[in-house]
Protein backbone atom coordinates (compact mmCIF):
# COMPACT_ATOMS: atom_id res chain seq x y z
CA UNK A 1 0.00 0.00 0.00
CA UNK A 2 1.04 3.90 -0.19
CA UNK A 3 0.22 7.14 1.28
CA UNK A 4 1.01 9.77 -1.33
CA UNK A 5 4.23 7.40 -2.66
CA UNK A 6 5.58 6.45 0.58
CA UNK A 7 5.09 2.74 0.30
CA UNK A 8 4.53 -0.09 2.52
CA UNK A 9 4.62 -4.01 3.08
CA UNK A 10 1.99 -4.91 5.10
CA UNK A 11 2.00 -8.17 7.00
CA UNK A 12 -0.80 -9.75 8.78
CA UNK A 13 0.02 -12.11 12.02
CA UNK A 14 -1.80 -14.05 14.55
CA UNK A 15 1.23 -15.59 16.10
CA UNK A 16 4.71 -15.35 14.31
CA UNK A 17 7.74 -13.28 15.31
CA UNK A 18 8.38 -9.86 13.68
CA UNK A 19 10.89 -10.53 10.96
CA UNK A 20 14.75 -10.75 10.99
CA UNK A 21 16.59 -7.18 10.24
CA UNK A 22 18.08 -8.73 7.60
CA UNK A 23 15.46 -10.26 6.01
CA UNK A 24 13.35 -6.74 6.05
CA UNK A 25 16.60 -5.07 4.24
CA UNK A 26 16.68 -7.80 1.27
CA UNK A 27 12.57 -7.37 1.31
CA UNK A 28 13.02 -3.43 1.11
CA UNK A 29 15.09 -3.69 -1.39
CA UNK A 30 13.69 -2.01 -4.88
CA UNK A 31 15.55 -4.10 -7.34
CA UNK A 32 16.17 -7.71 -5.87
CA UNK A 33 13.05 -7.17 -3.44
CA UNK A 34 9.56 -6.13 -3.23
CA UNK A 35 10.83 -2.44 -2.04
CA UNK A 36 9.31 -0.59 0.47
CA UNK A 37 9.79 2.87 2.56
CA UNK A 38 8.25 0.99 5.99
CA UNK A 39 7.52 -2.59 6.61
CA UNK A 40 4.23 -2.86 8.78
CA UNK A 41 3.73 -5.61 11.11
CA UNK A 42 0.23 -6.44 12.17
CA UNK A 43 -1.08 -8.42 15.54
CA UNK A 44 -4.45 -8.88 17.06
CA UNK A 45 -5.28 -5.89 19.28
CA UNK A 46 -3.83 -6.13 22.61
CA UNK A 47 -6.12 -3.58 24.37
CA UNK A 48 -9.94 -3.87 24.73
CA UNK A 49 -12.00 -2.39 21.43
CA UNK A 50 -8.21 -1.96 19.35
CA UNK A 51 -9.08 -3.51 16.00
CA UNK A 52 -5.16 -4.12 15.65
CA UNK A 53 -1.70 -3.76 16.98
CA UNK A 54 1.27 -2.33 14.72
CA UNK A 55 4.78 -2.03 14.49
CA UNK A 56 6.92 -0.54 12.22
CA UNK A 57 10.27 -1.34 10.58
CA UNK A 58 12.24 1.05 8.20
CA UNK A 59 13.72 -0.71 5.20
CA UNK A 60 17.06 -0.69 7.32
CA UNK A 61 15.57 -3.02 9.11
CA UNK A 62 15.36 -0.54 12.66
CA UNK A 63 12.28 -0.49 14.13
CA UNK A 64 10.50 3.31 14.03
CA UNK A 65 7.86 4.47 16.59
CA UNK A 66 4.94 6.07 14.24
CA UNK A 67 4.31 6.26 10.96
CA UNK A 68 1.15 8.36 9.96
CA UNK A 69 1.14 7.54 6.71
CA UNK A 70 1.47 3.80 7.65
CA UNK A 71 -1.28 4.27 9.88
CA UNK A 72 -3.85 5.73 7.53
CA UNK A 73 -3.21 2.26 5.16
CA UNK A 74 -3.89 -0.24 8.16
CA UNK A 75 -6.91 1.69 8.63
CA UNK A 76 -8.00 1.62 5.25
CA UNK A 77 -7.03 -2.10 4.99
CA UNK A 78 -9.10 -3.07 8.01
CA UNK A 79 -12.03 -0.80 7.00
CA UNK A 80 -12.03 -2.08 3.09
CA UNK A 81 -14.74 -0.39 1.20
CA UNK A 82 -16.56 0.57 4.58
CA UNK A 83 -16.55 3.70 5.64
CA UNK A 84 -15.70 3.11 9.89
CA UNK A 85 -13.91 4.05 12.45
CA UNK A 86 -10.89 2.46 13.55
CA UNK A 87 -8.81 1.49 16.67
CA UNK A 88 -4.99 1.28 16.14
CA UNK A 89 -2.66 0.52 18.60
CA UNK A 90 1.15 0.62 19.17
CA UNK A 91 3.32 1.42 21.38
CA UNK A 92 2.62 4.69 22.25
CA UNK A 93 -1.03 3.85 22.69
CA UNK A 94 -4.09 4.11 20.74
CA UNK A 95 -4.78 6.23 17.69
CA UNK A 96 -8.81 6.41 16.23
CA UNK A 97 -8.90 7.30 12.98
CA UNK A 98 -11.75 7.68 10.22
CA UNK A 99 -12.06 5.68 7.56
CA UNK A 100 -14.10 8.42 4.21
CA UNK A 101 -15.48 7.47 1.11
CA UNK A 102 -13.00 7.39 -1.55
CA UNK A 103 -9.09 7.00 -0.75
CA UNK A 104 -8.93 9.33 2.21
CA UNK A 105 -8.31 8.32 5.74
CA UNK A 106 -8.07 10.44 9.17
CA UNK A 107 -5.92 9.56 11.82
CA UNK A 108 -5.21 11.14 15.44
CA UNK A 109 -1.04 11.61 15.29
CA UNK A 110 -1.59 12.39 19.21
CA UNK A 111 -0.11 15.43 20.97
CA UNK A 112 3.24 16.80 20.17
CA UNK A 113 6.16 16.56 22.72
CA UNK A 114 8.57 19.92 22.81
CA UNK A 115 10.51 18.58 25.65
CA UNK A 116 14.35 17.79 24.56
CA UNK A 117 14.26 14.05 26.94
CA UNK A 118 10.94 13.22 25.41
CA UNK A 119 11.83 13.80 21.82
CA UNK A 120 15.01 12.24 22.51
CA UNK A 121 17.45 15.45 21.66
CA UNK A 122 19.84 16.52 23.93
CA UNK A 123 19.36 20.36 25.04
CA UNK A 124 20.42 22.21 28.46
CA UNK A 125 17.11 24.01 28.01
CA UNK A 126 13.53 23.55 25.57
CA UNK A 127 13.51 26.38 23.40
CA UNK A 128 12.05 27.21 20.31
CA UNK A 129 14.65 26.26 17.83
CA UNK A 130 18.56 25.23 18.18
CA UNK A 131 21.72 25.77 16.78
CA UNK A 132 23.40 22.65 15.08
CA UNK A 133 26.79 21.84 13.29
CA UNK A 134 26.96 19.63 10.46
CA UNK A 135 30.15 19.42 9.12
CA UNK A 136 31.15 22.90 9.91
CA UNK A 137 27.62 23.99 8.63
CA UNK A 138 25.18 25.84 11.08
CA UNK A 139 21.69 24.83 10.90
CA UNK A 140 18.53 26.16 12.58
CA UNK A 141 16.82 23.42 13.58
CA UNK A 142 13.24 23.18 15.73
CA UNK A 143 12.50 19.74 17.12
CA UNK A 144 9.42 17.87 18.10
CA UNK A 145 8.51 14.66 18.55
CA UNK A 146 5.24 13.13 17.20
CA UNK A 147 5.46 9.43 18.33
CA UNK A 148 8.78 9.60 16.95
CA UNK A 149 11.70 12.15 16.40
CA UNK A 150 11.40 15.45 14.20
CA UNK A 151 14.09 18.61 13.05
CA UNK A 152 12.43 20.76 11.31
CA UNK A 153 14.28 23.77 8.92
CA UNK A 154 12.94 26.94 7.36
CA UNK A 155 14.06 27.30 4.16
CA UNK A 156 12.81 30.16 1.28
CA UNK A 157 12.72 27.25 -1.69
CA UNK A 158 12.00 23.34 -0.92
CA UNK A 159 12.82 22.49 -4.19
CA UNK A 160 16.44 24.12 -4.18
CA UNK A 161 16.81 23.03 -0.13
CA UNK A 162 19.74 20.64 0.56
CA UNK A 163 17.74 17.76 1.68
CA UNK A 164 20.41 15.16 0.29
CA UNK A 165 23.52 17.03 1.67
CA UNK A 166 22.27 17.94 5.02
CA UNK A 167 19.56 15.43 5.34
CA UNK A 168 22.07 12.52 6.29
CA UNK A 169 24.18 14.87 8.85
CA UNK A 170 21.07 15.68 10.68
CA UNK A 171 19.84 12.39 11.01
CA UNK A 172 22.71 11.11 12.52
CA UNK A 173 23.72 14.17 14.63
CA UNK A 174 24.95 13.23 17.65
CA UNK A 175 22.21 15.52 19.48
CA UNK A 176 19.25 12.86 18.36
CA UNK A 177 20.17 9.87 20.32
CA UNK A 178 17.74 7.83 18.33
CA UNK A 179 18.34 9.59 15.28
CA UNK A 180 15.96 12.06 13.24
CA UNK A 181 13.21 12.39 10.37
CA UNK A 182 14.31 16.15 8.92
CA UNK A 183 12.26 17.98 7.22
CA UNK A 184 12.58 20.76 4.80
CA UNK A 185 9.82 23.34 5.09
CA UNK A 186 9.00 26.13 2.84
CA UNK A 187 5.56 28.44 4.10
CA UNK A 188 3.77 29.92 1.59
CA UNK A 189 0.81 31.18 3.20
CA UNK A 190 -0.85 30.73 6.67
CA UNK A 191 -2.67 27.71 5.37
CA UNK A 192 -0.04 26.17 3.02
CA UNK A 193 3.39 25.13 3.50
CA UNK A 194 5.72 22.42 0.64
CA UNK A 195 7.82 19.97 2.45
CA UNK A 196 10.44 17.36 1.56
CA UNK A 197 11.57 14.66 4.55
CA UNK A 198 14.55 12.82 4.95
CA UNK A 199 13.21 10.09 7.14
CA UNK A 200 15.14 8.74 9.45
CA UNK A 201 16.77 4.83 8.60
CA UNK A 202 14.91 5.74 5.00
CA UNK A 203 16.44 8.49 2.72
CA UNK A 204 13.88 11.26 1.58
CA UNK A 205 10.64 9.64 0.87
CA UNK A 206 7.41 11.32 -1.66
CA UNK A 207 5.71 11.70 1.73
CA UNK A 208 6.30 11.54 5.73
CA UNK A 209 2.75 12.21 7.50
CA UNK A 210 4.72 12.50 10.95
CA UNK A 211 6.82 14.80 9.54
CA UNK A 212 3.91 16.39 8.07
CA UNK A 213 2.31 17.13 11.42
CA UNK A 214 6.20 18.18 12.89
CA UNK A 215 6.43 20.68 10.01
CA UNK A 216 2.59 22.42 10.97
CA UNK A 217 3.10 22.33 14.73
CA UNK A 218 6.68 24.00 14.10
CA UNK A 219 5.13 26.67 11.78
CA UNK A 220 1.89 27.13 14.08
CA UNK A 221 3.89 27.50 17.12
CA UNK A 222 6.04 30.22 15.48
CA UNK A 223 2.76 32.09 14.73
CA UNK A 224 3.30 31.51 10.96
CA UNK A 225 0.40 29.08 10.11
CA UNK A 226 -3.21 28.74 11.21
CA UNK A 227 -5.17 26.17 12.73
CA UNK A 228 -5.62 23.83 9.09
CA UNK A 229 -2.96 23.42 6.63
CA UNK A 230 -2.44 21.64 3.35
CA UNK A 231 0.68 20.21 3.57
CA UNK A 232 2.63 19.96 -0.56
CA UNK A 233 4.89 17.02 -0.51
CA UNK A 234 6.38 15.48 -3.45
CA UNK A 235 4.10 12.62 -3.36
CA UNK A 236 0.70 14.68 -3.10
CA UNK A 237 -1.27 16.35 -0.36
CA UNK A 238 -2.31 16.02 3.08
CA UNK A 239 -4.33 18.22 5.69
CA UNK A 240 -3.13 18.39 9.00
CA UNK A 241 -5.44 20.39 11.85
CA UNK A 242 -3.49 21.06 14.98
CA UNK A 243 -5.91 23.62 17.46
CA UNK A 244 -2.78 24.07 19.54
CA UNK A 245 -0.64 22.86 22.73
CA UNK A 246 -2.35 20.11 24.49
CA UNK A 247 -4.62 19.11 21.80
CA UNK A 248 -3.82 15.85 19.39
CA UNK A 249 -2.93 16.10 15.82
CA UNK A 250 -4.97 15.02 12.65
CA UNK A 251 -3.53 14.16 9.68
CA UNK A 252 -5.65 13.17 6.61
CA UNK A 253 -4.39 12.00 3.52
CA UNK A 254 -5.41 8.92 0.39
CA UNK A 255 -4.40 5.24 1.53
CA UNK A 256 -4.21 3.00 -1.61
CA UNK A 257 -3.61 -0.72 -2.69
CA UNK A 258 -1.26 -1.48 -4.96
CA UNK A 259 -1.32 -5.46 -4.30
CA UNK A 260 -1.94 -8.55 -2.80
CA UNK A 261 0.92 -11.33 -2.88
CA UNK A 262 2.94 -14.06 -1.03
CA UNK A 263 6.83 -14.02 -1.14
CA UNK A 264 9.20 -16.59 0.53
CA UNK A 265 10.90 -15.80 3.06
Amino acid sequence: MHGLGNDFLIIRSDDAPPLHSETIRRLADRKTGIGFDQLLWLEPGRSEGADVFYRIFNSDGREAEQCGNGARCIARLLAGTSAREVLLEHTGGISHARVEAGENVTVEMGVPEFSPPKIPFTADTQQESYELEANGESVIVSVVSMGNPHAVIHVDDVVAAPVERLGPLLENHDRFPNHANIGFMQVVAENRVRLRVFERGVGETRACGTGACAAVVVGRTAGQLTDRVVVELPGGEVTICWEGPGTPVWLTGEAVTVFEGTVRI
